[in-house]
């Protein structure tokens, strides 16, 4: 555990508190996703700080795959406790056999606990530095608009809004905000093994950039909030050419046929996302609007999908889910 002895100075609870004033956070009850690290501990003692306590809980995954966790679990209600806030620990099961990897399949778990929580928001402490890494980490993975635009500062899962009000604090504020604040946090064993991809892009990767473009984290995390600009447009774009060729929840062929390659690709990406389907490879997809949109009327394009499968037929194009 670590903590800090100096009188805490700063502005970061009226960050935050303009942060939640300006998304109307409204008079809901409020959690705080607690793992005991320094930036949840951090984001807790802001919002007590800010008098939120009496609408405020916290939910701390007991993921059990540290002989430490346990551990864990004890240290957040225990830092709920001395700040007069409950904390409910939920005990999950990761699967390692998912494919997905243990990274994402414990965060699949995770959100899966987030989504059945009894809160009308939910506040996670991510900050620049994990927006940094994770749009980098995104664009090395070939990801599109969508993908660049990272972790968004605030989403729907569900009834549940999930906000993120220390997305644009530094990791170096944070930690400043806790030694003078005389906070104590968990330092996860598993944050420096750099086996795991999110922890070498943090250790390896992101320290070398900075050490040569020492504005790296920030301009990173600016780049993501131009990207979701972006994607925000393409989403509207999306709307209008889903209102211009609807037909019912299907879309007419010799309207889309008027579209460019471009626009009807970022039409099904949108059409996808509304279903909650898994959109394919980037590849899949643009071969399948090529073919919607220069098929003669004797063709009948497809395509197989996890959840169903987008077909051409009478004139139209369906989303039909298996059943």
């Amino acid at each position: 555990m670590a903590a800090s002895r100096n009188k805490p100075s700063s502005n970061l609870p009226a960050r935050v508190a303009a942060f939640l004033a300006t998304r109307g956070v409204g008079d809901g009850l409020l959690s705080v996703g607690l793992s005991g690290g320094c930036d949840s501990v951090v984001l807790l003692h802001v919002l007590v700080e800010l008098g939120l306590g009496e609408r405020l809980g916290a939910i701390h995954v007991h993921h059990g795959l540290s002989p430490n966790a346990g551990r864990w679990a004890d240290f957040c209600v225990a830092c709920c406790a001395r700040q007069g806030v409950a904390c409910q620990v939920e005990h999950v099961e990761v699967d390692r056999e998912s494919g997905l990897g243990l990274e994402a399949a414990a965060r699949m778990a995770r959100y899966q606990v987030f989504s059945d929580f009894a809160a009308d928001t939910l506040l996670l402490g991510h900050h620049q530095g994990d927006q940094a890494e994770t749009v980098l980490f995104n664009l090395l993975r070939g990801a599109g608009v969508t993908g660049a635009a990272a972790i968004p500062a605030d989403r729907r899962l569900g009834r549940l809004r999930i906000m993120r009000p220390l997305l644009d604090v530094s990791r170096h504020e944070i930690e400043s905000y806790a030694r003078a604040a005389q906070l104590e946090w968990i330092d996860d064993e598993s944050n420096a093994d750099t086996a795991l991809s999110r922890n070498f892009m943090r250790h390896e990767v992101m320290s070398v950039l900075s050490e040569r473009f020492p504005a790296a984290e920030k301009n990173l995390a600016q780049a993501a909030a131009h990207f979701a600009e972006a994607d925000a447009l393409l989403s509207e774009l999306a709307l209008v050419d889903w209102q211009l060729a609807a037909d019912g929840d299907a879309l007419r062929l010799d309207t889309i046929r008027q579209m460019s390659l471009a626009r009807l690709k970022n039409l099904l990406r949108h059409r996808l996302r509304e279903l909650r389907w898994q959109a394919p490879a980037a590849a899949r997809l643009e071969e399948f609007a090529r073919q919607l949109l220069s098929a003669g009327p004797d063709r009948h394009p497809a395509l197989e999908l996890a959840e169903g499968s987008m077909k051409a037929g009478q004139r139209r194009l369906r989303w039909v889910a298996r059943g």
